[in-house]
């Protein structure tokens, strides 16, 4: 039920042949949706599956999906995911004959994998070669250009220090981008527009890169101001066949991390869409690639399109190519690792309907567009019930949002005859997707699909900043839908509190029903406070507000997280997300959680001699947004500091972050 349904290309919907042997089993050396999503695909193929796990994913989805599991070490990657010595013990103890990764691979592993070879072991992927050369940037670079690649200009050597950065970013000119060679995910990536920028820049990039990667060697190639991400899908086996199965457009970008993607664009033509294919497919031969890859392309507003790089995995953002072609990429992947040729030609590959994604994160939009959250997932129910809705997640109510690992809760897909339709229905899934127990970015995701600038496809990288120049805030109500949530939460407070007095079999005292059908509220919303008055009338009621009246009518099933309520013949499903007795309740209306206070016309004039509680002063204290590890500290008790200067960094989920002073004075 969690794959989009195609009925028109049968054909491509990758109906396994019992009679192709495969692999008997396969280890899966990864974690999350991804680790899901390979499993889900080898038990259609009848492989067995063992699952490696850290210490704090003991209960973790994926483990619980594999025939077998096995924990590798502690909660940090580095002793765990990517232990090499302990994942190839796991693969001798195991018998497995595969290995399936998709995570930043170390060179000395698959070294480690080259000796399994000989014991029958098969690497789910490129070969050594392939990965060496895509995974490094500046090789990568220099392969495209012999390709007849198209590349963007740049520095094609290692930069040394941050002098020679500034030196190098002065004769290419500004803005620059600094990137870690062997980087990937907008990790250890940073943009620069002076010679300041490009020295932070070097140490960040270069720290990061050390993290993330073990390889802090960093390229500076010239940043192209104001493109589109459009990146094309590689397919190719060890017989010489390389097919590219269109492209996706992934220009809703947050530091440099995609957010929502698509496809097909809607800016490519067929004529640019062939060229750049051809060039993808071009580049994948020139390397000998066999396997499911994709080369990443810049593209300016006249279609010029350049090379950016090229991931030698599986993509978050592959189920978009699998919903409009057919094929599953994952089966294709491990068939091509058996040695089998691929089963269709260039012409074969369809573009069938859109389908869009949104990657749902546990983060808090409102700061930088998303700073990490941790918790628990107290409540969790994904909206597979709307049509032609595909949910690739690895967690389940319950599950842990830790510091360990990317805060990425789910990738949530839809799928129609044409983009208005995958719209529509996206807008509904994120309406109907309960997440409780930590901050997430349904509001934003909603905002930026409905919003008409993306809608028309007027898009860039620089889309967020451009039309949230002060950062996001949240949907901004028009006065009709400010009327229909206050509408909408009187009537909720009403029928709450008729339930109140409904009781459960046959009291023993006769209780007189009340006779009550009207009643007088106070609604605050923001800054305002607005007199509502709502009246039963059936099983509906009556609301007026501002002097207009509305009708608002739901089966008001309060124990349900999703409630479907229609105000004056339009329908909306809004969450109640939580409320207390002093009237205070939030609602997520539209994506974003509105905080009322609901309260009736007397309480409401006695609440002016409630005390308020006084805000904390927080000025004086540098408290981190966010969980994380402090990696580094710029000053010491009795400095002097400036406004906007630096006291440390933080690193949370593979990323720094500078802490700056919020005002000037003694540490």
């Amino acid at each position: 039920s969690r794959w989009c349904l195609i009925t028109s290309h049968k054909l491509y919907s990758s109906v396994y042949d019992p009679n192709e042997k495969t692999f008997e089993k396969l280890l899966i050396a990864n974690r999350g949706e991804i680790a899901c999503r390979v499993i889900k695909t080898c038990k259609k193929m009848g492989i067995k599956t063992v699952a490696i796990h850290s210490d704090v994913d003991a209960n973790a989805v994926h483990v619980k999906m594999a025939d077998e599991s096995v924990c590798v070490g502690p909660a940090p990657t580095s002793k765990s995911y990517l232990n090499m010595d302990a994942i190839m013990e796991v693969i001798r103890k195991t018998s497995a004959q595969a290995v399936s990764l998709n995570v930043s691979i170390c060179c000395s592993f698959l070294s480690s994998l080259s000796l399994q070879a000989s014991e029958g072991v098969t690497f789910i992927g490129p070969d050594t070669h392939a990965i060496q050369a895509m995974g490094d940037k500046i090789e990568s670079k220099l392969l495209a250009k012999n390709a007849k690649v198209n590349t963007i200009p740049g520095f094609d050597g290692v930069v040394k220090d941050a002098d020679e950065a500034v030196r190098i970013a002065r004769e290419i000119g500004y803005p620059v981008m600094i990137k870690a060679s062997a980087g990937g995910g907008g990790k250890g990536m940073r943009i620069a527009w002076d010679d300041e920028e490009t020295r932070e820049g070097f140490r960040f990039s270069s720290q990061e890169a050390a993290s993330s990667f073990g390889d802090d060697r960093l390229l500076i190639e010239k940043f192209i101001d104001n493109p589109r991400h459009i990146e094309i899908q590689v397919l190719a086996d060890k017989h010489g066949n390389a097919l590219w199965l269109n492209e996706r457009e992934c220009s809703i970008q947050r530091r440099n991390q995609k957010v929502v993607e698509e496809a097909p664009s809607t800016f490519l033509d067929p004529e640019t869409r062939r060229a750049m294919g051809e060039q993808a497919v071009a580049l994948a031969k020139a390397v000998k690639y066999s396997s499911a890859g994709t080369v990443e392309f810049l593209v300016d507003s006249s279609k010029n399109f350049y090379f950016l790089e090229m991931n030698t995995r599986l993509q978050v953002e592959h189920p978009v190519t699998e919903c409009i072609t057919g094929l599953d990429l994952v089966q294709e992947m491990i068939r091509v690792a058996k040695g089998y040729p691929l089963r269709h030609k260039q012409a074969d590959i369809p573009i069938n309907g859109w389908a869009v994604e949104c990657r749902v994160y546990a983060e808090d939009p409102y700061k930088s567009f998303g700073l990490p959250s941790i918790g628990k997932l107290s409540q969790y129910q994904e909206p597979l019930h709307v049509p032609s809705v595909r949910v690739d997640s690895g967690i389940q109510q319950g599950s842990d949002i830790s510091i360990y690992y990317d805060p990425m809760i789910s990738k949530l897909i839809t799928y129609g005859s044409n983009r208005a339709e995958a719209l529509k229905r996206m807008e509904e899934a994120l309406d109907n997707y309960v997440i409780r127990g930590v901050a997430h970015n349904i509001s934003l995701l909603r905002e930026v699909i409905v919003h008409p600038r993306f809608v028309r496809g007027d898009i860039s990288t620089k889309f967020l900043p451009e039309v949230y120049p002060d950062g996001f805030k949240g949907h901004k109500l028009t006065d009709l839908e400010r009327r229909e949530l206050l509408a909408t939460a009187a009537s909720l407070y009403v029928a709450e509190q008729l339930r109140s007095q409904q009781f459960l079999g046959t009291p023993r005292i006769p209780i007189a029903k009340s006779k009550r059908s009207s009643w007088e509220l106070s609604v605050r919303l923001g800054d305002g406070i607005y007199p509502v008055a709502v009246s039963k009338d059936g099983s509906s009621f009556s609301v007026e507000v501002d002097g207009m009246k509305l009708n608002v009518t739901s089966e008001w099933n309060l124990a349900s997280p999703l409630l479907s309520v229609t105000v004056d013949g339009t329908q909306r499903t809004i969450q109640r997300i939580s409320r207390n007795a002093s009237g205070e309740t939030s609602i997520q209306f539209l994506g974003t959680v509105y905080k009322l206070q609901i309260l009736t016309k007397v309480a409401a004039e006695l609440s002016k001699y409630m005390p308020e509680k006084a805000a904390e002063d927080t000025s004086s204290i540098l408290r981190s947004p966010m969980p994380g590890t402090v990696v580094a500290v710029s000053v010491k008790p009795g400095d002097m500091v400036s406004e906007g200067q630096e006291i440390c960094v933080i690193e949370a989920m593979k990323m720094q972050n500078s802490m700056i002073a919020a005002k000037t004075g003694k540490v």
